[in-house]
């Protein structure tokens, strides 16, 4: 069951509502990525752990929406859709494209609301000053190809026609995102940085995730599952029995 209550449920999915709950875990999708990709999370974390994921616009319930294609615009609104849920500890995880959204948007929450997350979370995604300078501008046929480079599981979707046409916009409009996103300063958070990287991944290697160690002021922590770009899909419940115990620590 999925309940949208206040102003934040137009960005915010709720899969298994908890009614009091001791943290939330709110997560941010990859690059054309969905709020359902962490549909079954909910499922495996403790009754006291409420488990959120993040509605980008233009897909799923918000299809007819607009992208937003830029991070700072991006990143504002999602600070201010969360503005309700800081009355609970709250962490953040994000998986590649959606491991550079969290972090702007934990700097936004500590700048203008003086909130520190419980833990920043971040997963297949260079730390900010690695982040290489990219210049591609793909067609169809090449932005396919490059999403099955780092995703195998994408095959079905790919493979029809019909889906591709519904799904390519919005890796399109995360594509110019990335490429686009230099920040003009690594800014550091309060918040303790726990980094998650694939021992296969194609894309980024365990030294560029690793360099997220830079950006706490409260202490980092690394954790290589095997796996390429996508190791959250096979290694799902390794990896969330793992933010679990994040969860659970001071």
């Amino acid at each position: 069951m999925i309940v949208s209550t206040g102003p934040a449920s137009r960005w915010i999915r709720r899969h298994l509502p908890v009614g009091d709950p001791r943290i939330r875990l709110l997560c941010f999708p990859h690059a054309g990525g969905t709020a359902s990709f962490f549909r079954n999370w909910p499922k495996q974390v403790p009754s006291d752990v409420e488990v959120l994921s993040l509605r980008y616009p233009g897909r799923e319930d918000r299809l007819a929406e607009p992208f937003i294609k830029t991070m700072e615009p991006l990143a504002d609104a999602i600070a201010e859709a969360v503005t309700p849920l800081l009355d609970r500890p709250l962490a953040f995880f994000g998986h590649s494209m959606g491991a550079s959204i969290a972090h702007e948007t934990a700097v936004r929450l500590e700048a203008r609301r003086g909130f520190t997350l419980h833990r920043l979370m971040v997963s297949a995604r260079p730390a900010p000053q690695l982040l290489p300078a990219y210049h591609f501008d793909l067609d169809d046929e090449a932005l396919v190809a490059d999403v099955r480079r780092l995703d195998s599981n994408s095959g079905a979707a790919l493979d029809d026609l019909a889906l591709r046409e519904l799904v390519l916009p919005a890796i399109r409009a995360d594509y110019g995102l990335v490429r686009d996103y230099q920040p003009r300063e690594v800014r550091t958070v309060k918040s303790p940085i726990t980094a998650y990287s694939g021992d296969a991944d194609p894309e980024v290697s365990t030294a560029d995730v690793e360099g997220w160690s830079a950006v706490s002021a409260a202490g980092f922590r690394l954790r290589v599952f095997e796996g390429d770009h996508f190791y959250v899909v096979p290694r799902e419940k390794a990896l969330v029995a793992d933010i679990t115990e994040q969860l659970r620590q001071d």
